[in-house]
């Protein structure tokens, strides 16, 4: 898929029209979608550098290879674009098919607030179009822990449950990770349930690694790293990461802009 996303022949089929920054559908030699950000349509943004949210999507997508955890679709820089775009530079990732008709609950939703079970994590309350009392919940797994636990590691500024998939083979994918890996304290999230809670044991080994290796200047990982984030900002992510290795917390929401928004 790397080598597909690398030198594949691009054709552009449309525009994702709900997308912050321009983001294009493509078809890799005919019949593989993937998602094609070009450095040129994104945003500017007053706490990150321009043109950097491209190398911040691979930076993650490395990251949760290294972890082990396969969580980010595959993602690379490429030099081009399709040819009908003609927009240079950008990020290209494996398109994320979800079924029609999803096997279970979404991961994150929005439930009338009576309808509020057990097995789900209760964020924040609000009202909808209605005035009706609607509550911002989101499922209580291992996958989806998994999931809120790389956002600590890689300080992601906007996980929104739109930015949630699952493919059909019912695996959880994290997308959009263009704000992510500042050196400052970024982290806004749906995904709070389990704030001050201790990381799960069985995810533990794999972050004692990835510190090791951040704390490596030398090792491949570190050294691609720096080539598409500030070395401040690798460093922050060591120390994140050694953290949570250590036995540190899961944080809990500050008293602002805990929740992206709109948190979809």
């Amino acid at each position: 898929m790397i080598e597909l996303l690398t030198s594949g022949e691009l054709t552009l089929l449309g525009r994702v029209p709900t997308a912050s920054n321009l983001t294009l559908a493509c078809a890799l030699d005919g019949d593989t979608m993937c998602v094609y950000k070009p450095v040129r349509g994104e945003a500017p943004l007053w706490d990150f550098p321009d043109g950097t949210l491209a190398g911040r999507e691979v930076a993650c997508f490395l990251i949760s290879e290294a972890l082990g955890w396969g969580i980010v679709p595959e993602t690379v820089l490429r030099d081009d674009g399709p040819p009908e775009a003609d927009l240079g530079p950008g990020m290209l990732q494996r398109w994320i098919h979800s079924p029609d008709e999803p096997a279970g609950p979404d991961p994150v939703d929005l439930v009338p607030v009576d309808a509020v079970t057990d097995d789900v994590f209760a964020i924040l309350r609000a009202y909808d179009e209605d005035g009706s009392v609607v509550a911002l919940v989101h499922s209580d797994t291992a996958e989806l822990r998994r999931l809120a636990v790389f956002d600590v590691v890689v300080n992601n500024a906007d996980r929104k449950g739109g930015h949630i998939l699952v493919d059909d083979d019912g695996r959880l994918y994290g997308i959009d990770h263009g704000v992510c890996l500042h050196a400052d304290d970024k982290l806004r999230t749906v995904l709070w349930g389990w704030s001050g809670t201790d990381v799960p044991d069985d995810l533990v080994p794999d972050l004692a690694r990835l510190a090791e290796r951040l704390a490596d200047v030398d090792d491949p990982l570190t050294a691609g790293l720096r080539t598409l984030i500030t070395d401040a900002e690798v460093a922050a992510l060591a120390a994140r990461t050694r953290r949570l290795a250590d036995g540190g917390p899961m944080p809990s929401p500050p008293g602002e802009r805990a929740i992206p928004w709109p948190p979809f």
